[in-house]
């Protein structure tokens, strides 16, 4: 996206269709705009092939507009985690096109639409265990992945998982959620022969210590090829993926 418009605008210079100092104020907001409260890095799709994501917590309602109407000037795709349903509604209200997710809470515009050849799986061990799963999932389509969803297929029952191994035979990527035990991504990836991106969840009664015990069970995985990310970390599942997945 960025590469594009240098090119056309040194190619508007080259040809003399734009003076020098127009070319220099074109260019000059590229690097990062400076909004007061926030540095936008509107580099990052050229440095990363995916614009700069909005984490939302803790921001306010204006903030949240003033940064995704910023981005989605300067991007065909805007990615906001961890948003509210009133930051949408007012971001709404500048960019029509903008969705919500209320399950994984994120807001986005993705117009690019071009999609990877190979497939993320995401499995989530149960229900409670749903909102970081799809913001895995939302997070890793955003990105042009092609995404499939397998929730509630924990070790409390473990023929509906194995019911399903079709469809984890021919995913590129397995992003594993779970609570409680922790223990589904050590399962999958004892059966499957697929990289594994094991997310804990803060789910579970007081010995999970809000997602502590699952992260450890994971990073203590038996069974090779998972990596973990951080709990509740849907996000970071998802990116992670799509750049496996690349």
């Amino acid at each position: 996206m960025y590469e594009q418009k240098i090119r056309k605008v040194m190619g508007k210079v080259a040809s003399k269709e734009m003076k020098v100092d127009d070319a220099i104020k074109k260019l000059k907001f590229m690097p990062f705009e400076d909004l007061g409260f926030a540095k936008l890095d509107h580099h990052r799709a050229l440095r990363k092939g995916f614009p700069e994501v909005v984490f939302c917590q803790n921001k306010t309602t204006g903030q949240v507009v003033s940064i995704i109407r910023r981005l989605a000037a300067n991007n065909s795709d805007v990615l906001a985690t961890r948003a509210t349903e009133e930051m949408f509604n007012e971001v709404k209200k500048h960019l029509k096109e903008a969705k919500y997710n209320k399950i994984s809470r994120t807001i986005s515009i993705i117009k690019n639409k071009k999609m990877k050849n190979g497939r993320i799986l995401v499995l989530s061990a149960g229900t409670s265990d749903m909102n970081v799963a799809e913001e895995a999932a939302v997070v890793a389509e955003a990105m042009g992945n092609r995404v499939e969803r397998l929730y509630d297929v924990g070790v409390a029952g473990l023929h509906r998982l194995l019911n399903n191994k079709e469809k984890l035979n021919d995913a590129n990527v397995l992003i594993v959620v779970a609570g409680m035990d922790g223990v589904l991504p050590s399962v999958v990836s004892g059966l499957f022969g697929k990289p594994i991106i094991a997310v804990p969840t803060s789910v579970g009664y007081g010995a999970s210590f809000k997602g502590i015990a699952p992260l450890l069970t994971m990073l203590n995985s038996c069974s090779p090829g998972v990596v973990v990310v951080n709990i509740d970390n849907g996000f970071g599942a998802g990116y992670f993926a799509s750049l496996i997945n690349r």
